[in-house]
Parts: structure tokens; sequence; C-alpha cells
């Protein structure tokens, strides 16, 4: 997966914008005005943040210790950082990206959600 593949996974979700809210490097992904994704752009090889169930997050960075870890500027708790590095397939990579969109959509307000 490459930042075009990603761009494009993440915009097919519905209700999804992309912004630069921390600077022109740092590519934000919104679902309802609340993040689920980022990346920077300068990043090589590519990694993402996701949000992610505390439990789950320490699962994932046992499981894959190359490929995931603790949220880089975040909460380490509710967010790992993903690193493309080939450890982990592109469905297993697009299935952390529906987790984390899921995750955040089941918290929006009943009203935004209906809107999605």
């Amino acid at each position: 997966m490459n930042i075009e593949e990603l761009r494009t996974y993440c915009l097919a979700k519905d209700g999804v914008t992309e912004s630069f809210p921390f600077g022109p490097d740092t590519l934000v992904f919104k679902v309802g005005e609340k993040i689920f994704l980022l990346t920077g752009l300068d990043s090589h090889p590519l990694s993402f943040n996701v949000k992610c169930d505390p439990e789950r997050a320490i699962d994932l960075r046992e499981q894959y210790p190359d490929s995931v870890f603790p949220g880089y500027h975040m909460n380490k708790k509710h967010w790992n950082t993903i690193q493309v590095n080939g450890e982990l397939t592109r469905i297993q990579l697009q299935e952390l990206i529906d987790f984390s969109y899921d995750l955040v959509v089941r918290s929006l307000p009943r009203k935004m959600r209906e809107r999605i």
C-alpha cells in the first residue's frame, strides 16, 4: 500500500473528509469531524496512525512488533502507528483502517451517525 492507495481507500468510506490541520506534511482523515487516521506525507516507508481498542492495541503490538507501535504523538492507549513494511498484508492494513473508522463512527452522536 502506498500513500495514494491509502488516500483512495479512506476517501471511499462514507462521510470521510481529508485536511491538513497540523501543517502541509500531515494528511488527516476525519469522519464526523473526528480523526480516524493520519499520516505523514514524508514517511518512508509509509506509516499511519489509527485508533484502536486498548486491549487489541496491545495484542497487535505483541503480534507484529516490527509494524505496530504505540501511536506516535498520540494517546498511546488508544492509537497505534502502523508501519507499512511488508509484515502486514494489504487486507490486514485495510482491516486496521476499517476498525479505526468504525470505532470513531460508533462514538459519534446518533444524529451524526444517521447522516453518515
